[in-house]
């Protein structure tokens, strides 16, 4: 019968644990930037650009990264490109792989957002005077994000557990480290348990402070 596992062992866990914590921490917050810049972009093109080839071509883009498996993009990106010349670190590839995923799934957020809106603001914005940037900026954008809050929220906590993923191409993330050590130690109920607790301890955060933004701005409405 294995007995408790050492203090210094337990430190071991924490503190390699931990490491991955803050890289699975960097890839979300990478691959969050990337999807809703790039997100926003094709949203923007899909609501006001009325050429129907750009639109046709992004809702091609946004069902392929939704209907096919994100880890299958990260092993194209990872080792597909590698197989002709071009090799991306782990974390560039788990970054890019995880965004562009993300790009359409907030294409389709944003875009919905933007269409809730009425469409006599922005006609008002740009009977006042401002340019059509300027409305988006001051005008639409503000009210587009409060209107997604939910979903960005769900979307965001989503994206700090798919970050799990990128230990299968090597990425130094929480589970890859769990994985190494379970083979090192034996300790796999405890080693898993403090990755399970790792994981909640940077989603919750995030589900709380989106829940906060959401009270707030609906009370800003009322």
């Amino acid at each position: 019968m294995m007995g408790m596992p050492g203090i210094d062992t337990l430190t071991l866990i924490v503190a390699t644990l931990a490491r991955g914590a803050l890289t699975a921490a960097q890839v979300a917050l990478g691959a969050g930037l990337l999807a809703a810049s790039l997100g926003l972009l094709l949203a923007l093109v899909v609501v006001f650009v009325r050429n129907p080839l750009p639109r046709a071509a992004i809702a091609a883009y946004v069902e392929w990264m939704r209907n096919v498996p994100a880890l299958a993009h990260l092993f194209v990106l990872y080792f597909g490109l590698a197989s002709v010349g071009v090799r991306l670190s782990p974390l560039t590839a788990a970054v890019v792989g995880l965004g562009l995923v993300g790009a359409a799934v907030l294409c389709d957020v944003f875009a919905a957002g933007l269409r809730c809106l009425h469409a006599g603001q922005r006609e008002a914005a740009l009977a006042v005077g401002l340019t059509p940037a300027q409305a988006l900026r001051a005008v639409l954008l503000p009210q587009m994000l409060r209107v997604t809050l939910p979903s960005l929220g769900n979307y965001a906590s989503q994206l700090v557990k798919d970050t799990s993923i990128a230990s299968a191409i090597a990425a130094p993330e929480v589970m890859f480290y769990a994985r190494n050590l379970v083979t090192s130690t034996f300790e796999t109920p405890l080693i898993y348990l403090t990755a399970m607790l790792l994981y909640a301890a940077m989603v919750l955060p995030i589900s709380w402070a989106f829940a906060r933004l959401e009270r707030r701005t609906a009370g800003g409405v009322r």
